[in-house]
């Protein structure tokens, strides 16, 4: 059995580019996939299992578009239309109808309508099945590649994205919620490498904070196709300091400028090029337009929000997806108590006003330099 690997953004790249990120891509099916053999040609990539469940592996893989579980026959033409028969009649069952979808790539002495019309009629023979082209129970595809062909009945929907890692880093904040797993996700689907960062309020609040986080992180993990370089960041010295504030209304403004100076910090370090968050616009009272202007000009480098422009109902589908749903909604306390009245239109001037006194920069380096590194 073959598994055909199909991409879609990849093959817009130019040559260098499009060849780099078929390497990367090739790197990851195999850190996923474990000891296949893998192959190339223009535009397909193909991984030679036994295993039907790698075809689902690899749909899950960044980069992919879709996925395959194919049989390899010889493109003769009517070596082709036997076994096309052979194959549907292991597919069609009682009173079916089916479809045959060719298409091809190379010279041949036959088109590929050709090839559906002459197979058709020829399981039409072997079965009394019915053609349906419009809406019917079995699609069987033929794909024709110059000497050699592959039958296949089901396309399974792929990742999609840039390959893993092609992006270069960036620092995701992961508290563990239903949102920053989902935003480091779609990170990741855009090619970047993601260095898992923590904050953790420990011991202000219960372990089941940190656990829930960890675990999240380790599906993330699961999905990169490598244990995640992660940050556990001692938290809890910081809140202590903001509660004092006297400006109270600042205060999840105030947490989120620290968090990102933190951040910022330990991106210097890992020389990763942004910070990614699970904000998404309007969710909750911090994430206002005014207050993430407030929050980002705490550090100098870019902040990638891949929640901004979406509902809550689209993140948790995206959260039932990828696995991490069930853990977030796990009973966890992660905020000592935000402002009754929380500001909603903060600017930089009053923060840096309510942070005076505060020795904001000495804080998030001790924290950064303080933090437990590991990989999850």
């Amino acid at each position: 059995m073959v598994i055909i690997i199909r991409y879609d953004e990849i093959g817009l790249k130019s040559k260098p580019v499009r060849a780099r990120m078929e390497k990367a891509l090739i790197q990851h099916l195999k850190r996923v996939l474990g000891d296949v053999r893998i192959t190339k040609e223009y535009g397909r990539i193909f991984v030679h299992s036994d295993s039907r469940d790698d075809t689902e592996k690899a749909a899950k893989v960044f980069g992919v578009a879709s996925t395959s579980a194919a049989v390899t026959v010889d493109s003769e033409l009517e070596n082709l239309i036997g076994k096309i028969s052979e194959y549907a009649r292991t597919r069609i069952s009682g009173d079916e109808s089916f479809a045959i979808r060719a298409r091809r790539k190379g010279n041949h002495s036959y088109s590929s309508i050709e090839v559906a019309r002459k197979a058709g009629a020829e399981v039409v023979r072997e079965t009394n099945a019915k053609v349906n082209l419009t809406n019917p129970d079995v699609e069987i595809h033929v794909e024709i590649r110059e000497d050699k062909a592959y039958i296949f009945d089901e396309i399974i929907k792929g990742a999609g994205g840039l390959p893993y890692g092609t992006q270069g880093r960036a620092i995701s904040l992961v508290s563990g919620g239903i949102d920053s797993p989902v935003s480091t996700y779609l990170a990741m689907r855009r090619g970047i490498k993601p260095i898992c960062v923590f904050m953790n309020p420990s011991p202000l609040v219960d372990k089941r904070t940190e656990d829930r986080a960890l675990e999240t992180i380790k599906v993330l993990s699961g999905l990169a196709g490598e244990n995640l370089k992660t940050y556990f960041v001692p938290y809890g010295e910081v809140l202590m300091e903001l509660i004092k504030v006297k400006d109270y209304a600042l205060g999840c403004v105030l947490c989120k400028r620290m968090m990102y100076r933190t951040a910022e910090i330990i991106a210097e370090k890992e020389r990763a090029k942004a910070i990614v968050t699970g904000e998404s616009l309007g969710q909750v009272a911090s994430q206002t337009l005014d207050n993430l202007a407030t929050i980002s000009k705490a550090i100098s480098i870019p902040v990638l929000r891949p929640l901004i422009g979406m509902d809550k109902n689209e993140i948790i589908k995206i959260a039932r997806k990828i696995g991490t749903y069930k853990i977030s909604i796990m009973p966890a306390n992660c905020c000592l108590g935000p402002p009754l009245k929380p500001a909603t239109s903060a600017t930089a001037e009053r923060a840096e006003k309510a942070e005076y006194g505060i020795e904001v920069e000495r804080l998030a380096r001790d924290m950064a330099e303080k933090a437990k590194v590991f990989h999850a």
